[in-house]
C-alpha cells in the first residue's frame, strides 16, 4: 500500500505528514514533528526534541550520534515523501558530523537535489537551537512508488 499526502503546488499538509511520521514507533520514540514542509522548493525541516531515547548516556545531555543519524535519514525521506506523495525506501546515506549536539533540541533540514525516475538525492543539515550545524548528510532514496 501507498501513502500519498495532498497534491499542493505549496506547502504540504503539515497535517499528513505528521500522521505519517506518527504511524512509526521509531519516529515516535524519538518525538518527531515536523516544523515544515514545502513542495515547491522541495523542502522539510523536522525537529528532534532532547529525550532519553536520544541521548547519548544517562549524564553528558549529549544526543547520540545514533539518534542523530536517524533524523537525517528520517528527514531526508520525508522531504521526497512530500514532493512524490508516496513513501521512498533509503538506498544509502552518508553523516559528517561536526560537533557535539548538546542542545534542548535538533532541527533537520532536508533540501531534494534530484528527483529522477528511479533515485533521488537529499542534502540534510542539522543544527542545535543556537542555529550550529552540528551534523550534515546526503541520501540516496528509491523513488518508485509500490
Amino acid at each position: 500500500m501507498v501513502t500519498r499526502v495532498a497534491d499542493s503546488r505549496a506547502n504540504v499538509d503539515l497535517a499528513q505528514l505528521q500522521a505519517l511520521v506518527n504511524s512509526s514507533p521509531l519516529h515516535r520514540m524519538f518525538e518527531l514533528t515536523i516544523a515544515s514542509a514545502h513542495r515547491s522548493e522541495q523542502r522539510v525541516s523536522m525537529r528532534m526534541p532532547f529525550t532519553a531515547a536520544a541521548a547519548r548516556d544517562d549524564s553528558s545531555q549529549q544526543f547520540h550520534g545514533g539518534a542523530v543519524a536517524s533524523l537525517i535519514d528520517i528527514a531526508g525521506d520525508f522531504a521526497l515523501i512530500a514532493v512524490l506523495g508516496h513513501g521512498v525506501p533509503t538506498i544509502n546515506f552518508r553523516v559528517d558530523f561536526l560537533r557535539t549536539a548538546k542542545s534542548p533540541w535538533l532541527m533537520a533540514t532536508a533540501q531534494v537535489q534530484r528527483v529522477g525516475k528511479s533515485v533521488g538525492i537529499v542534502d540534510i543539515s542539522v543544527a542545535d537551537a543556537a542555529d550550529n550545524v552540528v551534523a550534515l548528510g546526503r541520501g540516496c532514496y528509491s523513488t518508485r512508488a509500490g
